[in-house]
């Protein structure tokens, strides 16, 4: 790698892997010491192809989630399986890994610049903007930029915009779908909101048993499925359907049991 490369945004690589690994080595112990997590399906990770996949999943902090799933992926690549252990799988990091982020969010402080570096692909929100409900147009070089990334390689996203649960999927993320025909991989994350404040960069509680399913890529017919019939199959792959209300509450129970037993033992 040439010491001043850079990907299409224009952040130098080297500058890149080097955040990775220092807030890699800075967090591991937020997901494999103060809490756990548990995780699930990360083999698929490694046969997925170097570009165009687009992640999708339910949010509930800011940060955190990311965090996670740059271990996770990174971790999987360097032949671990549900598994994070050893931080070595930082020192050579996927460096085309993207994830979508309110431009006013990466933009509040010298942090978020800093994990903006990392990856973000900033756009700005057609619904809400400084703590407001608005409506405002589309800006294309946002669509276009995230394209971009998924050109370059992985995109990590958050289709409802928010770290509420069940809120409703935005349709720009179909839009997306359907014009550059991603690969598309659902995930569905828990226990992070009990872990974390809103932002995922202050510890809330220790202790919490945090849980990552990687599940497999969906089966998209591009051409004929519609915005609203892609809309429907994220709202299950991701489990924000009202319909999951049960199951949640269901697994928390689960997740916190099992926290227990591995405390006893």
């Amino acid at each position: 790698m040439g010491l001043f490369k850079t990907n299409p945004f224009g952040h130098i690589l080297f500058i890149k892997k080097w955040l990775i690994r220092i807030l890699g080595a800075i967090t591991h112990r937020r997901f494999r010491g103060f809490n756990e997590l548990q995780i699930e399906g990360s083999e698929i990770i490694k046969d997925l192809p170097d570009t165009n996949v687009l992640f999708i999943s339910n949010h509930q902090t800011y940060f955190a989630d990311v965090v996670a799933m740059f271990h996770v992926f990174n971790a999987s690549l360097s032949g671990r399986t549900d598994s994070i252990k050893n931080v070595g799988y930082l020192w050579n990091p996927k460096l085309n890994i993207y994830y979508v982020a309110a431009k006013e969010t990466m933009k509040a402080g010298l942090l978020p610049k800093i994990l903006a570096y990392v990856g973000s692909v900033s756009i700005e929100r057609t619904w809400r903007s400084e703590g407001k409900d608005v409506q405002r147009q589309v800006k294309m070089s946002d669509i276009s930029n995230i394209g971009k990334a998924l050109d370059d390689g992985w995109v990590i996203t958050f289709p409802q915009g928010t770290t509420t649960p069940f809120k409703p999927i935005r349709k720009g993320t179909a839009h997306i779908i359907k014009r550059y025909k991603p690969i598309v991989v659902p995930i569905v994350i828990d226990g992070f909101r009990r872990s974390f404040d809103k932002k995922g960069l202050r510890i809330k509680k220790k202790n919490i048993l945090q849980s990552m399913e990687i599940k497999a890529p969906l089966d998209i017919d591009y051409d004929n499925e519609s915005t609203d019939d892609i809309v429907k199959r994220i709202e299950y792959a991701i489990e924000q359907h009202p319909s999951f209300l049960k199951v949640i509450s269901e697994k928390e129970l689960k997740a916190q049991l099992d926290l227990d037993k591995l405390r006893e033992w």
